[in-house]
């Protein structure tokens, strides 16, 4: 009695990418992508193609929405927007839309 099961904070993170994953496919987003710079300074969950740009999209278990990866990928290659899926609410800004976690499978949808 009284141990706590770790494996939910622990892991938090390759859980939530791990179902935003399979939201993407079950939405039809078969051909899924990762990017990561030399040494893995930075790294992007996935990146899909929509229509002729490629479009980087970072995971995030919590509602902290930093994204270091992110924004240097879109500085280095410009895409017209990019998506970070996380614990908040739905947010446009200039070149970054955030979806709310459960809301994953509706990203072909979000432009």
């Amino acid at each position: 009695m009284g141990h706590h099961n770790t494996a939910f904070t622990e892991f938090k993170g390759a859980l939530a990418e791990q179902y935003v994953l399979q939201e993407l496919m079950a939405a039809g987003r078969v051909k899924l992508y990762y990017f990561t710079t030399e040494k893995s300074a930075y790294e992007v969950d996935f990146l899909y193609q929509d229509r002729s740009d490629v479009i980087p999209v970072e995971v995030k278990a919590e509602t902290n929405l930093r994204a270091k990866s992110l924004k240097y990928y879109v500085e280095k290659y410009k895409p017209r927007y990019a998506v970070r899926i996380s614990m908040s609410s739905y947010i446009k800004q200039d070149w970054l839309i955030n979806v709310p976690l459960y809301a994953a499978s509706c990203l072909p949808d979000v432009e």
